[in-house]
Parts: C-alpha cells; structure tokens; sequence
C-alpha cells in the first residue's frame, strides 16, 4: 500500500507516510473498491465500519416512501466516512451512502480504529477536530436547507464561506454537480440563478470560484 496517500487524509493530517504507517501497520484494514452508483453503507445498517477514501466521492442521501431523494454531504479523497454513526449509542447508519464514481476507500472494523486512535495522540486529536467540524458543517447545512429559494441558498453559501475564509473569493466545492448536489437543487438551475445574481451585480462567476461584487446587497437577498 502506498502510505503518502494518506498524508492528504484529514485523519493523518501533519504526519509523513513513516508515520501512518507505524501507526496502522499492526492494525487490521483493508482496501474495498467501489463502482460508480454501488452502495458503500446502506441505511440503518449495522455502523460497525469507519473507511477513509482513497479515490473518488461518495454522498449520503435519503430516500423517502414517495420517491423524493434527499442528498447530504459529499465526501472527497481524504474524507473519513462513517465515523459519527459508528460512535453513536444507535450504531446505525442514519443514511445511505453511494459511490457517486469509482471510488477505493481504506476501511477498518470499529474496535480496530479505537486502537488506531489510542495509539497516536495526533491521530487522536485530528479525529476529534474533525468530528467538530462535520458537526459545525451540519449545523450549516440544515440552515442552508430551511431556504427555499435557490438564490437565497446561494447568498447563504456565499456569505458563510466568505466569513469563514475572509475573502470574497468562494471556491465552488469541488463542481457545480457537487455543489447543486450539497444545496439539493438541480445543476443547471443552479447555473441559470447564478448568471442572474451576475447580471444584477451581486457576483462574478468565474469557475472555479465565484466573487462576491456586493457583499451588502447579497445580504439584502437573504431579507427578502
């Protein structure tokens, strides 16, 4: 296994290959491949799996009785994928995860990455940070979702990554797909309300990123 692939991974963040590789060398995992579309947890499963994608995505989603689908995070090269529902009293996976295209990911049993954690405080603290994070990045996504209009999505969007960051430069999250993906709305209506925003000289759409050209009036959009 080629250990410098995981030195990108937010779970090994700040250690070199040696190092990850000391640290899981005696630890039992496995590299399981996935097909675009194949399902890589299923909804209300046993969670008794963490994985840490080595290639590719994944998103979790939801399907409800009448067909609707819901769509929550998607989860890139270096992610960690089910820790939160493998650490929880339940030990169930509340959501589907699929595949969105070929995707590898490094997988290790529960107790296997207890040990993991246990034996390297870095490891430790980068999980824990991590945890926090997917948390704050949640709390996000459900304000983003109470928004019905795609515009006011945008503006959110916009307006959080910008405070966060401090610049009126936002990266698009990986791709427009991704990102209509994340704000549950269709790519080319995402596409068709961000040349309007342009027009009225709220943005710049200059992918990869976007630049926000009023930030006084894109926060007007969220008052409407």
């Amino acid at each position: 296994m080629d250990y410098s692939i995981l030195e990108k991974s937010k779970l090994f963040r700040g250690l070199s290959a040696k190092e990850i590789k000391g640290s899981i060398g005696s630890i039992s995992c496995y590299i399981k491949r996935f097909e675009e579309g194949e399902t890589i947890y299923q909804f209300m499963a046993k969670a008794d799996r963490i994985g840490i994608i080595l290639k590719g995505s994944a998103q979790a989603q939801k399907i409800y009785p009448n067909g609707d689908q819901f769509n929550f995070s998607v989860r890139v090269a270096g992610d960690i994928l089910g820790p939160a529902a493998a650490f929880s009293g339940v030990q169930r996976y509340p959501f589907e995860v699929k595949a969105l295209e070929s995707t590898e990911s490094l997988v290790f049993e529960r107790m296997g990455f207890l040990r993991l954690l246990q034996s390297n405080i870095r490891v430790m603290e980068n999980f824990v940070s991590e945890l926090a994070s997917a948390n704050f990045l949640l709390q996000q996504r459900l304000e983003l979702l109470t928004y019905n209009a795609i515009q006011h999505k945008i503006a959110f969007y916009l307006l959080m990554a910008s405070a966060e960051s401090g610049w009126r430069e936002v990266p698009i999250p990986g791709s427009m797909t991704r990102w209509a993906l994340m704000m549950n709305v269709s790519r080319p209506s995402l596409h068709r309300e961000l040349k309007k925003m342009e027009e009225k000289g709220l943005l710049r759409y200059l992918p990869p990123k976007i630049e926000i050209a009023d930030l006084e009036e894109l926060r007007k959009v969220l008052e409407q």
